[in-house]
């Protein structure tokens, strides 16, 4: 039998592997995939780098290679992805939380900088990951967390039970139009609605395009096909003085901030994430 390839070998073989297929980020892949298959955090990782491999830890590792190999987003084969620092689980069903929609919760976190915020609703809650992320940062408040989709939902209810805020946190099939009212009106609704344009999916990676759910991607040819209905349904549902805000495309903010003021927001601005993009527009009704 010949001698057993070290977890250094591998790695390399694996991330050759991965820029062979085009994979974005092979050697990132190929760390974080071995990990997972090893049961190692990335420093056990690099300290067992002259380690040899075991046949059944090989048997483990070439599946998950292979499906990143096939394009499959290395967040569905981990079934986890991490967001504001906390650890979501995601299935196909839900889009892979991105750091850029971090800057929806960093906006909240600056209207409300004294934590009063009492209820506030997530259209289009997908994984949960704003919805968890708020009431984990507002533990007062009370959350809703509103999907068309039963199998996101069923991500988001996950979520929350594993971040501990299920107490806190409604769970509701619905679309964002039928976004009930609560007494006293929402202090806060956010949304990551699909703002994708049918031209900017056409130029998507395979990886967004073979594996994430395209209703959570694209509402239609321009982009901003839901944006008008969050905006006008969050405003009959917000309190007085209650905020809007929506994760928007790279191009969309003009457009955007135009339809929250003909929907009767005051206060309307576009913020940039960090590459000075267009990302949120937020909006107060008087």
């Amino acid at each position: 039998m010949g001698k057993a390839p070290t977890v250094r070998e591998i790695l390399g073989k694996s991330e050759g592997y991965l820029a062979g297929r085009g994979i974005d980020s092979p050697r990132l892949s190929a760390q974080v995939l071995l990990a997972k298959a090893l049961d190692l955090d990335r420093l056990g990782l690099i300290l067992a780098m002259d380690r040899p491999l075991t046949p059944s830890e090989l048997d483990a590792v070439r599946p998950l290679i292979a499906r990143r190999g096939r394009g499959e987003p290395t967040a569905y084969i981990l079934g986890e992805r991490e967001f504001y620092g906390l650890d979501f689980t995601v299935t196909p069903a839900t889009l892979i939380p991105r750091p850029e929609t971090e800057l929806v919760i960093d906006s909240a976190r600056e209207l409300f900088p004294d934590g009063a915020l009492a209820r506030f609703a997530d259209l289009g809650t997908g994984s949960g990951c704003l919805a968890v992320t708020l009431a984990t940062l507002f533990p007062t408040a009370h959350g809703l967390a509103l999907d068309n989709s039963p199998d996101a939902l069923a991500v988001a209810r996950q979520n929350a039970v594993r971040h501990a805020v299920a107490d806190r946190l409604t769970v509701l099939e619905a679309d964002f139009a039928a976004l009930p009212r609560c007494d006293g009106g929402y202090g806060l609704i956010v949304s990551n609605p699909p703002y994708v344009s049918a031209a900017e999916y056409r130029e998507c990676s395979r990886e967004v395009r073979d594996f994430e759910p395209l209703a959570a991607l694209v509402p239609g040819e321009s982009g901003l096909e839901a944006v008008p209905t969050v905006a006008w349904a969050g405003f009959a549902a917000l309190a007085p003085g209650g905020w809007l805000l929506v994760e928007i495309g790279w191009k969309q903010g003009p457009a955007a901030a135009a339809l929250f003021t003909e929907a009767g927001f005051a206060e309307v601005a576009v913020r940039r994430d960090l590459a000075g993009c267009d990302r949120v527009v937020a909006g107060r009704k008087p």
